[in-house]
């Protein structure tokens, strides 16, 4: 029995911050202070608070240390965990009250959220089965298989109203009902963990500080509809995920939860990893099966859906991971626990990727029917440095822009689409008045340009034709006629193409024309883009009430397009300096230098 427990994030994001170090150095500090016997450090998965790692939670205290460098932790070994007293220097303010240091649960990032695929994350060491066990772990698989029927199971996620959490939202009760009711020698279960939005990093989260619960879910769902076998898609850029989801598997196999017989029934099921070569378009689901099967990834026309006729032509159902990381929860609690959460047609929490333009960058997970506003001013912390919020990108790719008239909006499936986006796998990025709205859709477009896997043409080619368009507007060559086949060409493109990527492409494009027009507007007659981001339509300009000559900016010029003028202003001792608009490359090196805020672009 340990006194004291020290939880660091192993995820990804503190990865990279160097939180493997800081394991490594608390390991043999505490072990330095004689204090091995009564304290344990646990690797975790993520915290959700990205931005502040590597990441540090000291229990039964509950203190949450955030930024932590590895010359700390002696400091935090011999004061804290030796002496009892806190480290207030590396504590994270907002859980610093007049009372004292609070749990982080009572900050306003956490707050509202409410966690169901994310319960272990950030809690557990997501490399030890006997820890999830702990948590509840493998129950769900149990009461499934000895106290249920396949139709049992099914009707409970029918009744729950779970969604599937990877882009479309389609009920996952229905979904694994058709696939029982295909009749087959040979049924799949397949996880689709190939996260490939640009800002999304939701499933890998998951996979990285719960893996457990992905395969408890897919062998409950083996169960539901008649599988033996099922396969994990993960990305192979996802090195961490990949590594603990082959210990996971390994370990349910060492332990009787994978492979024959389960619980000592007739039930057995086993899975596999396969990792994908990180081609976007594989994340569809025709494309992500083609691909398990030794071919090129690219979709098949629908129908037959995969229930129907799936991997090797058999009855197959695929799920993200979120969706899975919801299964065994709604299976232990029951139906109308999962359903009084969220909206009338969107139950349930959803895990989001908050990025861009916020103060609390990071994963959060909240109820269906949590409006923008909330998810940005509270949970997020705000626009940083004063700024204005504009608008905010859900859906990656195929999602839309949504406006800061929106912002009000309860976020479900229904209410996104409604107003011209997407719930998509869960990334949302916000952005403020400095981002240029007809940038930001040709960022999305140059991204689906790329990873277009080429079989259809309207894809293929049509999405190319509209990045040409979008270039002619932002290097200052557009016209209103360029707006209206814009337009044109995106209805073609979202009506003609063969799968979800193709189809989506152009709703960043149709969003921002939709809520953004006047910029586009400004782009095409004015020749000016009011958010100062597209290079061929900005100037660079020296105030001379400003500028003291001191020729910093002139000294990091790569162009030597700044020079100095000669007049003198009153009150000045040099002369101030002036741009070359003929010679300037529009790099910014001379604003970033300047400390007098003297050079402008417009």
């Amino acid at each position: 029995m340990f006194r004291s427990h020290v939880l660091i994030c192993g995820g990804t994001g503190c990865t990279s911050s160097g939180s493997k170090k800081l394991i490594e150095r608390m390991t043999a500090e505490i072990e330095k202070q004689g204090l091995a016997e009564e304290v344990k450090v646990v690797q975790t998965g993520c915290f959700g608070l990205c931005a502040l790692g590597p990441i540090m939670i000291v229990y039964p205290e509950g203190t949450f240390y955030s930024q932590v460098h590895e010359d700390d932790i002696p400091e935090i070994v011999s004061e804290h965990l030796l002496k009892g007293r806190v480290v207030s220097r590396l504590v994270y303010h907002e859980t610093v009250k007049s009372e004292g240091v609070v749990s982080l649960s009572e900050t306003n990032f956490y707050k509202k959220q409410h966690r169901v695929a994310l319960r272990n994350c950030g809690v557990i060491n997501p490399e030890v089965i006997d820890e999830y066990i702990g948590t509840d772990g493998y129950q769900a698989l149990g009461k499934a298989v000895n106290e249920m029927t396949p139709q049992q199971v099914i009707d409970v996620i029918k009744e729950s109203g779970l969604r599937g959490r990877g882009g479309g939202g389609f009920p996952t009760g229905t979904k694994w009902q058709f696939a029982a009711n295909s009749i087959s020698d040979k049924k799949y279960v397949v996880c689709n963990a190939d996260e490939g939005d640009p800002g999304a990093f939701m499933d890998r989260s998951v996979l990285e500080g719960d893996p457990h619960a992905v395969l408890e879910a897919m062998a409950i769902a083996g169960y539901a509809i008649g599988a033996d076998e099922g396969y994990i898609y993960v990305r192979a850029e996802y090195p961490i995920a990949v590594h603990r989801l082959q210990i996971a598997i390994a370990q349910a196999r060492e332990y009787g939860l994978l492979g024959k017989n389960i619980f000592g029934t007739d039930f057995s099921f086993d899975i596999q990893l396969r990792l994908g070569a990180g081609a976007f378009v594989c994340g569809e689901e025709t494309a992500l099966l083609t691909s398990i099967e030794g071919n090129r990834g690219e979709p098949r026309p629908r129908p037959p859906f995969p229930a129907v006729k799936g991997l090797f032509g058999k009855p197959t159902i695929i799920n993200n991971v979120e969706t899975y990381a919801n299964i065994a929860q709604i299976i232990l609690k029951g139906a109308a626990w999962f359903a009084s959460m969220g909206t009338e047609k969107s139950k349930g929490t959803k895990v989001f990727a908050l990025g861009g333009k916020i103060t609390n960058t990071g994963l959060v997970e909240i109820p269906m029917g949590t409006t923008l506003r909330e998810v940005i001013e509270e949970i997020g912390g705000g626009i940083p440095n004063g700024k204005k919020f504009k608008a905010a990108q859900t859906g990656g790719p195929s999602g839309g822009c949504i406006p800061a008239s929106h912002i009000d909006v309860p976020i479900d499936y229904d209410n996104l689409i409604a107003i011209g986006s997407m719930m998509g796998s869960g990334g949302l990025i916000v952005m403020d008045e400095d981002n240029c709205m007809v940038d930001i859709a040709k960022f999305f477009l140059e991204f689906t340009v790329d990873e277009s896997c080429g079989k259809c043409t309207p894809c293929r080619v049509g999405t190319v034709r509209m990045l040409e368009i979008l270039n002619k507007i932002t290097s200052g060559q557009g016209t209103l006629e360029d707006l209206d086949k814009l337009e044109q060409l995106c209805l073609y493109v979202k009506s003609a193409s063969l799968c979800g990527l193709g189809q989506t492409a152009p709703n960043p494009v149709l969003s921002t024309l939709k809520y953004f027009r006047d910029e586009y507007i400004a782009h095409v007659v004015d020749k000016k883009c009011p958010a100062g981001v597209c290079k061929n339509l900005l100037t660079y300009n020296i105030d001379p009430e400003k500028c003291i000559g001191c020729k910093m900016c002139q000294s990091v010029c790569p162009a030597e397009a700044i020079w100095v003028g000669n007049e003198v202003k009153p009150g000045k001792k040099k002369p101030y300096l002036m741009i070359d608009v003929s010679k300037c490359l529009k790099c910014g090196a001379c604003i970033s230098k300047c400390k007098f805020g003297a050079i402008y672009k417009k």
